[in-house]
């Protein structure tokens, strides 16, 4: 309570300097930004062709403390504020065995403040790419930079999930290893040498549950178009998820295994409705009903086919009584629209840049 208490307060103050190229817990803002923001950049029009993924090696548990601790007290003067806070970062987590460990580096996790916390670390990466960004000048310095066989920089934060757009060449995009590391550095994290990749467009990657790729288009002169779609990782766990519900031992009713199936279902197409994802829902939409049907021919083992037809598959739709299965295949697409810039905080005005003390 404390903590959420302490984020209310600290949350407007650091929301004044955080960038626009990061997305995670901030307010007004979603993952479906950063993946709309990628589809901006990667574009043939902008053609951003490589893409560095960076991967940083167990991020919440290992901000160093003092670095975090400076960064806060350029905008926090008030000193009751910063000793909370030291506390809440030294505070130790109580593992399963009952055992009280101490942290001396890093943001626990289950921490109501730790989101916020981690953004004002990582914010050293936003701040050193846009600083980048922003010396290229306008777009026609820009433009001309890249004509002249210069590279280009965006970076897409979401939390300490991030990927950096290059316009040049992969010698370009190797080059940001060891700066990005460099920078990372600063407050005590390294990247991950495995999970830390490049590659180019028209490969795809994957990034925060999706895949996104370049290819041609069907039927439109073999014009290339990035595609969004549902990662196969993210199919094969919500696949996971619809697997365990419908266990037969699970639900004594029907109408409790949809009450418990609809929310899971609900949720994943609503995360993924604006990508490529006809298919996918199709696809999940028939394993789903495949399963619930098995569930049911396991729970009623007397039962003929059309005695439980009549009975549970009206139609062939599942449902028991008013609760009926929710069907991923009806979900309808929706492009989701880059927002860039626009998006709206409910702080407007910003900040003095001064050292601001919270009473």
């Amino acid at each position: 309570m404390v903590q959420a208490a302490l984020k209310l307060v600290l949350e407007p103050i650091f929301e004044a300097d955080f960038l626009p190229c990061s997305y995670g817990f901030r307010p007004k803002r979603r993952a479906q930004d950063a993946i709309a923001e990628i589809h901006y950049f990667a574009t043939p029009t902008r053609s951003y062709e490589w893409v560095f993924e960076g991967d940083i090696e167990a991020c919440f548990d290992r901000i160093d403390h003092v670095a975090l601790m400076a960064r806060i007290r350029r905008r926090i003067s008030d000193k009751r504020i910063l000793l909370l806070i030291k506390a809440f970062l030294t505070a130790g987590i109580l593992s399963e065995e009952g055992i009280d460990r101490r942290t001396i580096t890093g943001a626990a996790q289950c921490g109501v403040s730790s989101p916020l916390l981690a953004s004002i670390a990582l914010s050293v990466l936003d701040e050193h790419f846009t600083a980048k960004w922003e010396a290229l000048g306008p777009y026609w310095t820009r433009d001309k930079h890249k004509r002249n066989g210069g590279a280009v920089f965006r970076m897409i934060r979401y939390s300490d999930d991030f990927v950096i757009m290059v316009y040049g060449t992969r010698k370009d995009a190797e080059l940001l290893k060891d700066e990005v590391s460099s920078v990372l550095s600063q407050v005590g994290l390294r990247l991950s040498e495995s999970k830390t990749k490049i590659c180019h467009i028209e490969e795809g990657f994957d990034f925060l549950g999706w895949h996104i790729v370049r290819r041609r288009q069907r039927g439109r002169n073999g014009k290339m178009a990035i595609y969004t779609y549902p990662s196969k990782k993210s199919l094969l766990s919500i696949m996971a998820k619809v697997r365990s519900i419908t266990r037969r031992e699970k639900h004594r009713t029907l109408a409790d295994l949809l009450k418990t199936l609809n929310p899971v279902l609900r949720g994943w197409c609503n995360y993924f409705y604006h990508g490529v994802s006809s298919k996918t829902f199709n696809y999940l939409d028939y394993f789903s009903w495949w399963r619930v049907v098995v569930w049911l021919r396991k729970r009623h083992h007397g039962l003929n086919w059309g005695t439980l037809h009549r009975r549970y598959l009206p139609g062939w739709e599942i449902a028991d009584g008013k609760v009926e299965m929710f069907q991923p295949q009806r979900v309808s697409i929706i492009r989701y629209r880059y927002r860039g810039s626009k998006i709206p905080t409910p702080w407007t005005s910003k900040f003095d840049s001064s050292v601001v003390p919270v009473a």
